[in-house]
Protein backbone atom coordinates (compact mmCIF):
# COMPACT_ATOMS: atom_id res chain seq x y z
CA UNK A 1 0.00 0.00 0.00
CA UNK A 2 2.04 3.06 -1.14
CA UNK A 3 1.32 6.17 1.12
CA UNK A 4 3.03 9.81 -0.13
CA UNK A 5 4.63 11.35 3.11
CA UNK A 6 4.46 14.94 3.69
CA UNK A 7 6.12 15.49 7.04
CA UNK A 8 8.60 13.97 9.32
CA UNK A 9 6.35 11.16 10.26
CA UNK A 10 2.90 10.47 9.34
CA UNK A 11 -0.35 9.51 11.72
CA UNK A 12 -2.32 6.55 10.69
CA UNK A 13 -5.77 5.45 12.52
CA UNK A 14 -6.60 2.33 11.46
CA UNK A 15 -10.21 1.76 11.91
CA UNK A 16 -11.30 -1.69 13.45
CA UNK A 17 -14.14 -2.09 11.00
CA UNK A 18 -16.55 -0.70 8.31
CA UNK A 19 -20.20 -1.57 8.81
CA UNK A 20 -21.60 -3.54 6.30
CA UNK A 21 -24.75 -3.50 4.52
CA UNK A 22 -27.93 -3.76 6.48
CA UNK A 23 -31.88 -3.17 5.35
CA UNK A 24 -32.74 0.11 5.36
CA UNK A 25 -35.99 -0.25 7.66
CA UNK A 26 -36.77 3.22 9.81
CA UNK A 27 -33.96 5.20 10.24
CA UNK A 28 -30.12 4.72 9.35
CA UNK A 29 -28.35 3.23 12.08
CA UNK A 30 -25.31 5.36 12.89
CA UNK A 31 -21.85 3.36 13.74
CA UNK A 32 -19.02 4.48 15.85
CA UNK A 33 -15.82 3.69 14.53
CA UNK A 34 -13.35 1.49 16.15
CA UNK A 35 -10.45 3.26 16.21
CA UNK A 36 -6.71 2.67 16.50
CA UNK A 37 -3.90 5.31 15.58
CA UNK A 38 0.11 4.58 15.36
CA UNK A 39 2.77 6.52 14.11
CA UNK A 40 5.20 5.54 11.07
CA UNK A 41 8.21 8.10 11.17
CA UNK A 42 10.18 8.20 8.03
CA UNK A 43 13.75 7.37 7.58
CA UNK A 44 17.06 8.74 5.88
CA UNK A 45 19.21 6.34 3.75
CA UNK A 46 21.98 7.22 1.95
CA UNK A 47 24.79 5.30 0.06
CA UNK A 48 27.77 7.63 -1.12
CA UNK A 49 31.39 7.15 -2.92
CA UNK A 50 34.20 8.38 -3.95
CA UNK A 51 36.23 8.53 -6.88
CA UNK A 52 39.50 10.36 -8.15
CA UNK A 53 39.09 12.95 -10.71
CA UNK A 54 41.49 11.84 -12.48
CA UNK A 55 40.16 8.90 -13.06
CA UNK A 56 37.37 9.55 -13.68
CA UNK A 57 39.04 11.51 -16.73
CA UNK A 58 40.92 8.50 -17.77
CA UNK A 59 38.53 6.08 -17.59
CA UNK A 60 38.14 5.31 -21.84
CA UNK A 61 36.25 1.80 -20.55
CA UNK A 62 33.15 3.56 -19.08
CA UNK A 63 33.96 1.54 -15.71
CA UNK A 64 33.02 3.52 -13.42
CA UNK A 65 29.58 3.99 -15.41
CA UNK A 66 28.80 0.75 -14.77
CA UNK A 67 29.28 1.57 -10.85
CA UNK A 68 26.59 4.45 -11.18
CA UNK A 69 24.44 1.96 -12.51
CA UNK A 70 25.05 -0.58 -9.65
CA UNK A 71 24.26 1.95 -7.26
CA UNK A 72 20.86 2.17 -9.01
CA UNK A 73 20.06 -1.36 -9.23
CA UNK A 74 20.80 -1.46 -5.43
CA UNK A 75 18.48 1.86 -4.89
CA UNK A 76 15.96 -0.20 -7.25
CA UNK A 77 16.19 -3.11 -4.76
CA UNK A 78 16.14 -0.97 -1.52
CA UNK A 79 12.15 -1.17 -0.81
CA UNK A 80 12.38 -5.24 -1.50
CA UNK A 81 14.78 -5.54 1.38
CA UNK A 82 12.91 -3.04 4.02
CA UNK A 83 9.54 -4.34 2.58
CA UNK A 84 9.91 -7.92 2.71
CA UNK A 85 12.44 -7.26 6.06
CA UNK A 86 9.62 -6.38 8.09
CA UNK A 87 7.03 -9.31 6.64
CA UNK A 88 9.43 -11.54 7.70
CA UNK A 89 9.89 -9.96 11.27
CA UNK A 90 5.83 -10.09 11.42
CA UNK A 91 6.17 -13.11 13.98
CA UNK A 92 8.26 -10.68 16.38
CA UNK A 93 7.21 -7.03 15.34
CA UNK A 94 4.56 -4.89 16.80
CA UNK A 95 1.57 -3.63 14.70
CA UNK A 96 -1.08 -0.78 15.47
CA UNK A 97 -2.81 -3.31 18.41
CA UNK A 98 -0.16 -3.71 20.26
CA UNK A 99 0.39 -7.79 19.25
CA UNK A 100 2.48 -9.20 17.56
CA UNK A 101 1.56 -8.55 13.81
CA UNK A 102 1.10 -12.52 12.99
CA UNK A 103 0.07 -13.77 16.05
CA UNK A 104 -3.15 -16.01 17.73
CA UNK A 105 -4.61 -13.46 19.40
CA UNK A 106 -5.65 -10.59 17.54
CA UNK A 107 -8.81 -8.78 19.33
CA UNK A 108 -11.89 -7.98 17.76
CA UNK A 109 -15.84 -7.21 19.26
CA UNK A 110 -18.53 -9.90 18.07
CA UNK A 111 -21.41 -9.46 19.68
CA UNK A 112 -19.82 -7.24 22.30
CA UNK A 113 -17.71 -9.47 23.32
CA UNK A 114 -13.78 -9.39 22.93
CA UNK A 115 -12.60 -12.50 20.60
CA UNK A 116 -9.22 -13.77 19.55
CA UNK A 117 -8.76 -14.11 16.13
CA UNK A 118 -5.91 -15.59 14.68
CA UNK A 119 -3.62 -14.63 11.72
CA UNK A 120 -0.78 -17.56 11.77
CA UNK A 121 -0.50 -20.78 11.51
CA UNK A 122 2.39 -22.17 14.13
CA UNK A 123 4.87 -24.62 12.82
CA UNK A 124 8.62 -24.87 13.27
CA UNK A 125 9.29 -24.65 9.53
CA UNK A 126 10.81 -22.10 7.53
CA UNK A 127 7.72 -19.61 7.53
CA UNK A 128 5.82 -18.26 4.42
CA UNK A 129 3.08 -15.50 4.18
CA UNK A 130 0.06 -15.59 2.02
CA UNK A 131 -1.08 -11.76 1.46
CA UNK A 132 -4.05 -10.54 0.13
CA UNK A 133 -2.92 -7.70 -1.74
CA UNK A 134 -6.23 -7.31 -3.78
CA UNK A 135 -7.59 -5.29 -0.70
CA UNK A 136 -7.54 -1.14 -0.34
CA UNK A 137 -5.57 -1.08 3.14
CA UNK A 138 -3.14 -3.56 2.38
CA UNK A 139 -0.86 -5.79 5.17
CA UNK A 140 2.47 -3.33 4.42
CA UNK A 141 2.72 0.64 3.84
CA UNK A 142 5.32 1.88 1.78
CA UNK A 143 5.86 5.41 2.85
CA UNK A 144 7.99 8.08 0.63
CA UNK A 145 8.30 11.35 1.26
CA UNK A 146 6.68 13.26 -0.76
CA UNK A 147 8.00 16.98 -2.04
CA UNK A 148 4.35 17.98 -2.29
CA UNK A 149 2.32 20.47 -0.61
CA UNK A 150 -1.14 21.31 0.70
CA UNK A 151 -2.64 23.85 -0.64
CA UNK A 152 -5.76 23.74 1.60
CA UNK A 153 -7.72 27.24 0.11
CA UNK A 154 -7.42 26.16 -3.22
CA UNK A 155 -9.50 22.60 -2.60
CA UNK A 156 -8.44 19.35 -2.45
CA UNK A 157 -5.29 18.34 -1.38
CA UNK A 158 -2.63 17.38 -4.31
CA UNK A 159 0.46 16.17 -3.86
CA UNK A 160 3.57 15.80 -6.32
CA UNK A 161 4.82 12.15 -6.89
CA UNK A 162 7.57 11.40 -4.56
CA UNK A 163 10.46 10.09 -5.90
CA UNK A 164 11.87 8.02 -3.41
CA UNK A 165 15.56 7.76 -4.31
CA UNK A 166 17.65 10.40 -5.42
CA UNK A 167 20.53 10.76 -7.66
CA UNK A 168 22.87 13.71 -6.08
CA UNK A 169 26.02 14.92 -6.57
CA UNK A 170 27.21 18.56 -5.79
CA UNK A 171 25.67 21.35 -7.51
CA UNK A 172 28.79 23.33 -8.52
CA UNK A 173 31.96 21.97 -10.16
CA UNK A 174 33.96 23.61 -7.56
CA UNK A 175 32.49 22.32 -4.41
CA UNK A 176 33.77 20.46 -1.71
CA UNK A 177 36.21 17.15 -3.03
CA UNK A 178 36.29 18.01 -6.79
CA UNK A 179 38.49 21.32 -5.49
CA UNK A 180 40.16 20.36 -2.39
CA UNK A 181 41.21 17.08 -2.90
CA UNK A 182 40.91 16.46 -6.74
CA UNK A 183 38.09 13.55 -6.02
CA UNK A 184 34.19 13.42 -7.45
CA UNK A 185 31.25 12.73 -4.63
CA UNK A 186 27.86 11.08 -5.78
CA UNK A 187 25.67 9.44 -3.73
CA UNK A 188 21.31 8.55 -3.51
CA UNK A 189 19.76 9.75 -0.63
CA UNK A 190 16.15 8.44 -0.05
CA UNK A 191 13.33 9.66 2.72
CA UNK A 192 11.60 6.05 2.59
CA UNK A 193 10.28 3.53 5.17
CA UNK A 194 7.49 0.80 5.54
CA UNK A 195 4.76 -0.25 8.43
CA UNK A 196 2.70 -2.55 8.96
CA UNK A 197 -1.38 -2.26 7.70
CA UNK A 198 -4.43 -3.56 8.35
CA UNK A 199 -3.31 -7.44 9.97
CA UNK A 200 -6.53 -9.17 8.51
CA UNK A 201 -5.05 -9.00 4.69
CA UNK A 202 -1.93 -10.73 6.15
CA UNK A 203 -1.69 -14.09 7.26
CA UNK A 204 2.02 -16.05 8.09
CA UNK A 205 2.65 -19.62 8.52
CA UNK A 206 5.21 -21.59 10.32
CA UNK A 207 3.92 -25.26 8.82
CA UNK A 208 5.56 -26.89 6.41
CA UNK A 209 4.70 -25.84 2.99
CA UNK A 210 2.57 -28.94 1.76
CA UNK A 211 -0.41 -29.09 0.10
CA UNK A 212 -2.45 -29.99 3.39
CA UNK A 213 -1.12 -26.99 5.76
CA UNK A 214 -1.73 -24.76 2.71
CA UNK A 215 -5.46 -25.62 2.68
CA UNK A 216 -5.48 -25.35 6.31
CA UNK A 217 -3.39 -21.78 6.10
CA UNK A 218 -5.63 -20.26 2.83
CA UNK A 219 -8.93 -21.44 4.68
CA UNK A 220 -8.15 -19.64 7.74
CA UNK A 221 -8.05 -16.10 6.50
CA UNK A 222 -10.87 -16.62 4.37
CA UNK A 223 -13.33 -17.72 7.40
CA UNK A 224 -12.15 -15.10 9.85
CA UNK A 225 -14.47 -12.44 11.38
CA UNK A 226 -13.20 -8.94 12.07
CA UNK A 227 -16.16 -6.62 14.49
CA UNK A 228 -19.35 -7.27 14.51
CA UNK A 229 -18.77 -10.97 13.35
CA UNK A 230 -18.82 -9.75 10.04
CA UNK A 231 -16.55 -11.65 7.13
CA UNK A 232 -14.04 -9.27 5.75
CA UNK A 233 -13.76 -10.90 2.93
CA UNK A 234 -10.02 -11.56 2.40
CA UNK A 235 -8.85 -14.05 -0.34
CA UNK A 236 -5.09 -14.34 -0.55
CA UNK A 237 -3.47 -13.03 -3.74
CA UNK A 238 0.26 -14.44 -3.20
CA UNK A 239 2.43 -16.99 -1.38
CA UNK A 240 6.11 -15.06 -0.37
CA UNK A 241 8.77 -17.71 0.47
CA UNK A 242 12.41 -17.40 0.92
CA UNK A 243 14.50 -19.59 -1.55
CA UNK A 244 14.47 -22.44 0.39
CA UNK A 245 10.82 -22.50 -0.42
CA UNK A 246 10.76 -22.22 -4.22
CA UNK A 247 10.48 -25.30 -5.59
CA UNK A 248 7.50 -26.48 -3.03
CA UNK A 249 6.02 -23.10 -4.00
CA UNK A 250 6.13 -23.54 -7.87
CA UNK A 251 5.12 -26.98 -7.22
CA UNK A 252 1.64 -26.16 -5.22
CA UNK A 253 0.77 -22.84 -7.42
CA UNK A 254 1.77 -23.46 -11.20
CA UNK A 255 1.23 -27.53 -11.46
CA UNK A 256 -1.38 -29.10 -12.81
CA UNK A 257 -0.97 -32.65 -11.07
CA UNK A 258 -0.11 -33.25 -7.62
CA UNK A 259 1.75 -36.56 -5.93
CA UNK A 260 0.48 -39.59 -7.72
CA UNK A 261 -1.14 -37.73 -10.20
CA UNK A 262 -3.61 -36.23 -8.66
CA UNK A 263 -5.24 -33.27 -9.68
CA UNK A 264 -3.73 -30.03 -7.99
CA UNK A 265 -6.86 -27.79 -6.84
CA UNK A 266 -4.27 -25.06 -6.21
CA UNK A 267 -2.85 -24.70 -9.49
CA UNK A 268 -2.96 -20.70 -10.00
CA UNK A 269 -4.61 -19.85 -6.91
CA UNK A 270 -2.03 -17.68 -5.76
CA UNK A 271 0.95 -15.67 -7.31
CA UNK A 272 4.17 -17.09 -5.78
CA UNK A 273 6.71 -14.20 -4.94
CA UNK A 274 10.22 -15.94 -3.74
CA UNK A 275 12.88 -13.57 -2.25
CA UNK A 276 16.14 -13.62 0.03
Amino acid sequence: MQVPGSGRDETYAWLGSFPGMREWLGARVINNFLATSFVIANRLFESTVRIGRNDIEDDRLGTFGSVFANMGQLAKRHPEELVFGLLAAGFTTNCHDRQFFFDTDHSVEIAGVPTAVSNMQAGAGTPGFLPDCSSEIRPIVWQARSSGRPDRLAGPIVWQEPVPHTFESPANPGDGDLFMANACTRGVRARVTCGFGRWQPGFGSGATLDAINHAAARAAPMASRSDNGRIPGVTPTHLVVPPALEAAARALLNTEYGTGGISNPWQGTAEPIVTP
